[in-house]
């Protein structure tokens, strides 16, 4: 295993931390309005993924098990004995992952638009995926990509939202996208999922292709203390295009799971 990265982070709040986890090719930006929401009752951390906006960039491949390492030493150079760790997508799999490495650091997990318990031809889908862009490059395939995060109404409203999200994934150098998509493609958390014994919050939207609501009632159905929520007529990119109807759940659950 390579060694931790020292990852870029902003903390803003108070009361109990809540580390905020994103997913491929996102930023800790992507977090802001979740973070205005919230930072009254929380200690918000959000931080850039390694190789992502303005964390140093790894020398060599990295799987799941080290993106887990630097969310540890994150912690350790916070200080922070407990925390609540919300991710979406990729950063979905890292919280549980983390949580049941470090269990000790962990008071509740949120899991958001992430995905386990796929079948043979959801994990070919998601490969296929990567393999067209490893053929034509990223930038060929983010339309398609672009189509599965975003409902048709708000790729038609905001096109400037589209694409800020597009410049995000091509100012990430090429060989750390496909990784981290690489890690999405492959963990698959089904065999220890059961062994994660915080409260967790299981939420996707609708119509999220990869990360669906089948899925997502498997992984709640799992995990021993979970509540599930589906957000209606939503894909992918819930905290882009409907932070304000994410907020609502996340607050109830945390302040739940803070007592």
């Amino acid at each position: 295993m390579s060694k931790a990265i020292d990852c870029a982070y902003v903390v803003d709040g108070q009361g109990p931390a809540l580390v905020m986890v994103h997913g491929i090719g996102a930023r800790k930006t992507g977090w802001d309005k979740v973070t205005e929401a919230l930072k009254n009752s929380f200690t918000c951390i959000r931080y850039d993924l390694r190789g992502h906006g303005d964390s140093p960039l790894p020398t060599e491949d990295f799987g799941l098990d080290e993106l887990v390492e630097d969310l540890e030493a994150l912690r350790a150079r916070l200080g922070i004995e407990q925390m609540h760790i919300i991710g979406h997508s990729l950063g979905g799999m890292i919280g549980p992952a983390y949580a049941h490495r470090y269990p000790q650091h962990v008071l509740s997990i949120g899991l958001l638009s992430t995905a386990a318990f796929r079948s043979p031809q959801d994990s070919e889908n998601v490969r296929k995926v990567v393999r067209a862009m490893e053929e034509k490059g990223i930038g060929p395939v983010l339309d398609t990509l672009t189509q599965r995060w975003f409902t048709e109404a708000f790729c038609e409203a905001h096109p400037e939202v589209i694409e800020w999200r597009k410049q995000q994934v091509m100012a990430t150098p090429a060989k750390v996208f496909l990784n981290v998509f690489h890690i999405y493609a492959e963990t698959e958390m089904a065999p220890w999922l059961h062994e994660v014994r915080q409260p967790c919050l299981v939420l996707t939207g609708e119509f999220d292709g990869g990360c669906n609501p089948g899925l997502n009632q498997q992984i709640a159905d799992a995990l021993p203390h979970s509540e599930l929520v589906v957000l209606a007529d939503l894909k992918h990119a819930i905290l882009i295009e409907a932070s304000d109807k994410v907020v609502p759940h996340l607050k109830a659950f945390l302040t739940k799971a803070s007592q």
